[in-house]
């Protein structure tokens, strides 16, 4: 597996160290850097590549208009000196932004997202996801289904909450966070409450207690197919 990258900056200095640090992949093929928006805008339409480092001040166009105005939008990886333009990518769907200046240990580390991520994204549908993305901390931030102990619902968000590590939280229906699960892996037993099959420990008087000692209710609706899952 080979990605497609190009990077889009005015600043010399920081093409180079991206040459340099793209280099140092064997997954990454550098196809062509630029100075130039415009002309970078012009190439991606003729030659779509996997993944794009783009610089967010730019002359001319910025690098975030530039995004918008793709059609097909590879995996993006900002890169700025104002984390203020964090949110501004944020909303384009932008994997990771990087800080100048960029320092290859960080590089590197939005690098190997950028490999999952595109893997996650090119994976067989019959294959059961061990992992998925989601957009948290204005970026997207991958969460390994193995380390979920249940899932919460809060109206229009979604809080996972992970076997030793800080719940995450993100914008996203149930319904959608659902239909990327693999079903034999979690079950639903609540309007507000998913939980992963393996960390439950007990189920007793509608409560479902999980191995961390944390309770959660069953509703009525979801009490028959845990009688069923139970049976099973």
């Amino acid at each position: 597996m080979t990605l497609r990258v190009i990077a889009i900056d005015d600043e010399p200095l920081a093409l180079e160290v991206i040459k340099t640090y793209v280099a140092r992949f064997p997954s990454l093929q550098l196809v062509q850097t630029f100075d130039d928006a415009l002309f970078a805008a012009e190439f991606l339409k003729q030659s779509p590549v996997d993944l794009l480092f783009v610089d967010i001040q730019m002359p001319d166009i910025s690098g975030l208009d530039l995004v918008r105005s793709l059609p097909d939008k590879p995996i993006i990886i900002f890169t700025t000196a104002h984390k203020k333009f964090a949110f501004e990518g944020f909303e384009l769907e932008a994997l990771d932004y990087l800080l100048k200046p960029i320092d290859f240990e960080r590089f590197s580390r939005a690098v190997h997202k950028a490999i999952d991520y595109y893997q996650y994204k090119h994976a067989p549908s019959t294959q059961t996801p061990e992992s998925l993305f989601v957009h948290a901390e204005y970026k997207l931030v991958k969460i390994n289904l193995a380390e979920v102990e249940y899932i919460e619902s809060l109206e229009d968000y979604i809080r996972f909450h992970l076997a030793g590590a800080k719940p995450i939280m993100t914008l996203m229906p149930l319904k959608k966070v659902l239909d990327k699960l693999p079903p034999d892996q979690f079950k639903r037993i609540h309007r507000s409450y998913v939980v992963r099959i393996d960390q439950v420990k007990s189920i007793l008087n509608r409560k479902v207690t999980l191995i961390s000692g944390k309770e959660l209710p069953i509703s009525d609706s979801y009490s028959n197919f845990i009688k069923e899952w139970i049976v099973r």
